[in-house]
């Protein structure tokens, strides 16, 4: 086997050889060579088994001419015959269709994966036997043999949301008190923007920040492809419902390396910023994470990709997220109340893990107060996650209708030269925005990034143009103090 192979590749002849002599197909003693093309492209991973089996077979006259024309064989082989499940098979599908291919053969697990590319007739197939049945037939009959899955990306779609429907969720109606931060959410919600909330221990932020999925639009089915073409990519899209339509919410420990949060390998494989695609990427305790690790969502959350360079290539994925982030003010969390005993050396250096740059990008930051036990007590209920999110779902529409015909969906895609345009200010209000930019000693991001939140306040309340009201509450968003 030849075509600059990686470790899996090569051991695939020999997988081959034992599954094929325990499906009771001998190879005679004889030189097989075996080119994987391009030659120049390193090969990696465990689904070229099945094909490999197929050709050799094929070139010994055991399988007819021309059975696999057009088809596309996917699968590991294990040394009984059987064949197991495999990453990447969504996209390569999508591939194999653009490219005129309207069948394949796949692992049973990876069915409706497959079928989920448009136009696909995915046979699911669990051992090396019954592929070979299945070849030997005349392409007519095959169907018959093996009915293919042919639901398309819409059906499946559609069945994935029925399966679940009426689970049930997180609500933000279960807490107490919070209503500013929870109002922050909600602008955070509606506009895609990035959130960081700062409080004590104890004071509902992670609840809050656990609840921001339930007030997300559903995904799309476009969004939901991208997204289940990035898991299937990974290895984690569920086999059973072949689409994700939930938006990601991950939410990865402190100690997360560099290479888990952004991706990593040989070749690069897509990192947890990646598998938050359409979704919401959440870092408690924010200060806890190395700089080096957090300095690496700069390029991220400004041009919603990452671009991880080896020596094989340069590879892209999207990282289209909502970060959402939780902190306290201090190492004990209680700054500035007397229970604090932080110097003010240990509370600049917990502080300073969040770099300039980093805390720039974050368009909403949110403090959360101590909880009273009246709160707890009290029975009354705030607003619920659908009372939430049908705001949410006015404000996103305003902006689908505002931004049709573009490549922009929500008020955080704005760049600077879009801001004349959707954000136009008025005399007064661009008095306001300089007199706040000179006095706040605001960055030219994030002067633009308040008026991003403002445009999105605005659309909550169905207003047309930005006024002084939407700034001004735009602006609260970054005042709030970093440990002082």
């Amino acid at each position: 086997m030849v075509g600059k192979l990686g470790a899996e590749v090569k051991e695939s002849g020999e997988r081959v050889r034992i599954a094929l002599k325990n499906t009771g197909i001998t190879i005679p003693p004889m030189h097989i060579s075996i080119n994987l093309s391009p030659a120049d492209f390193r090969k990696e991973g465990t689904g070229f088994d099945l094909a490999i089996a197929v050709g050799v077979l094929a070139a010994l006259g055991r399988l007819p001419a021309g059975c696999g024309k057009d088809v596309l064989v996917l699968g590991e082989l294990g040394l009984n015959g059987e064949i197991r499940q495999t990453k990447g098979v969504l996209p390569l599908a999508a591939c194999a269709v653009k490219a005129g291919i309207r069948r394949c053969l796949v692992p049973v697990q990876n069915t409706k994966e497959a079928a989920a590319a448009k136009d696909m007739k995915a046979a699911g197939v669990s051992h090396l036997g019954q592929v070979l049945e299945y070849l030997r037939l005349p392409k007519e009959k095959r169907d018959f043999f093996i009915p293919p899955e042919t639901g398309g990306p819409e059906g499946l779609f559609q069945e994935s949301l029925e399966k679940e429907k009426g689970e049930e969720g997180l609500d933000f109606a279960d807490i107490r008190g919070q209503e500013s931060v929870k109002r922050a959410a909600l602008i955070a919600a509606a506009g895609f923007h990035h959130m960081l909330i700062t409080g004590p221990p104890g004071a509902g932020k992670t609840m809050i920040a656990r609840r921001l999925p339930t007030i997300l639009p559903p995904l799309t089915l476009e969004e939901s492809l991208e997204v289940s073409s990035i898991y299937s990519i990974a290895g984690k899209l569920p086999g059973e419902k072949g689409l994700i339509t939930r938006r990601p919410f991950l939410s990865p420990h402190h100690t997360v390396t560099p290479a888990a949060l952004s991706g990593g390998g040989r070749i690069p494989g897509p990192g947890i910023v990646s598998l938050s695609h359409r979704g919401i990427l959440f870092l408690d305790e924010l200060p806890e994470f190395k700089r080096q690790t957090l300095d690496l969502l700069r390029q991220p959350l400004e041009d919603k990709e990452i671009q991880i360079a080896r020596t094989s290539g340069c590879f892209t994925y999207p990282a289209d997220m909502m970060l959402a982030a939780a902190m306290n003010p201090c190492p004990c969390g209680y700054y500035p109340d007397a229970r604090c005993r932080c110097t003010p050396y240990e509370i600049h250096s917990y502080v300073s893990h969040i770099s300039g740059p980093v805390l720039d990008r974050i368009d909403i930051r949110a403090e959360a107060s101590p909880i009273e036990v009246s709160q707890l007590q009290s029975g009354k209920k705030g607003s619920s996650s659908r009372f939430m999110r049908e705001q949410v779902m006015e404000a996103r529409q305003r902006q689908a209708e505002r931004y049709t015909g573009t490549s922009l969906r929500f008020n955080s895609d704005l760049k600077p030269g879009d801001m004349e345009r959707y954000c136009p200010l008025g005399e007064r209000e661009k008095g306001m925005m300089e007199k706040i930019f000179r006095t706040m000693h605001l960055s030219a991001r994030a002067y633009h990034r308040v008026i991003r939140v403002a445009r999105t306040i605005a659309d909550l309340e169905g207003s047309l143009k930005v006024e002084t009201k939407h700034l001004k509450e735009a602006v609260c968003y970054r005042a709030v103090e970093m440990g002082g």
